[in-house]
C-alpha cells in the first residue's frame, strides 16, 4: 500500500509543477512551489518509512528548512523590500 501512495505522490508532484511553470502570476508560482516542497517532504518521509532508514528523515527536515527559507527569500524579493531586514 505504501508503494502506491509513493507513486501517487510522485504523480501529484509532477501535476503541481504545472502550476509552477504555467502560473499566470508570481503568487501562483510561489504557492505552487511551496506545494511541491511540501509534497516532496511527505514523499521523503514515506520513502524513509518504507526503507526503514532514519537518515532520510534528517534529509527531509533539512529540505523543509531550505524550502521555508527559500519561500521567505522569494517573498521578500518579489515584494520589493530587498534592503530591509
Amino acid at each position: 500500500m505504501l508503494i502506491w501512495v509513493i507513486r501517487f505522490m510522485v504523480v501529484s508532484i509532477v501535476v503541481s509543477m504545472v502550476r509552477v511553470v504555467r502560473g499566470p502570476t508570481v503568487a501562483d508560482r510561489m504557492i505552487g512551489l511551496n506545494m511541491v516542497a511540501a509534497q516532496t517532504l511527505a514523499l521523503l518521509v514515506m520513502i524513509s518509512v518504507s526503507m526503514e532508514r532514519v537518515i532520510y528523515l534528517d534529509v527531509a527536515l533539512v529540505y523543509d528548512i531550505f524550502g521555508f527559507v527559500g519561500i521567505l527569500v522569494m517573498t521578500r524579493y518579489f515584494s520589493g523590500r530587498k534592503g530591509e531586514l
